[in-house]
């Protein structure tokens, strides 16, 4: 997806009130910071520097158009048949703005031309928040990952969302 214009200046997306681009090496502090108020177990600041530099992955970020705070952010991986959704999370400060259903709205809309890839991801099956968000966006459960958190054990729900249907050729 565009990450600049020909001028060498970075391209973003405004919906509802929110910037979207790419994540780079500069945003990794305020990726911290959003991942540790979001997650019992964080990802490293290695991991994100190793997704974000990975050909495969797509490191999405939803920016505050006035301040470029970082709002939230969204890596998924490509692999063969799939999208794999590694990471989703928002401020809490700024949940309930349907900034996680706008970043997934936004990776539709730029992985649409690879229509023949579904997407998938794991959730905990106790994060009832998050499994209505997936189903909203068109995500269907699939199966149980059993002990998948290294936390407590907790199991990990599996949800698919099929690809887009493609356009009849004549």
């Amino acid at each position: 997806f565009p990450c600049s214009s020909a001028e060498g200046r970075p391209m973003s997306t405004t919906a509802n009130r929110v910037d979207f681009r790419r994540l780079e090496l500069r945003d990794l502090n305020a990726i911290e910071t959003i991942e540790r108020e979001s997650y019992p177990t964080p990802w490293s600041r290695s991991m994100f520097a190793g997704e974000l530099a990975k050909p495969s992955s797509i490191s999405l970020g939803a920016f505050e158009p006035e301040t470029g705070e970082l709002l939230g952010y969204l890596i998924i991986s490509r692999y063969v048949d799939a999208w794999h959704v590694m990471n989703l999370a928002v401020a809490p400060k700024r949940r309930r703005e349907r900034i996680a259903s706008s970043l997934l709205e936004r990776l539709f809309e730029l992985t649409s031309r690879e229509g023949r890839r579904g997407y998938t991801l794991e959730v905990r099956v106790s994060n009832d928040v998050a499994i209505k968000l997936y189903e909203q966006a068109g995500f269907k459960a699939r199966g149980i990952r059993r002990g998948y958190y290294t936390d407590n054990r907790e199991d990990a729900l599996i949800m698919w969302r099929d690809p887009a249907p493609r356009p009849a050729t004549a």
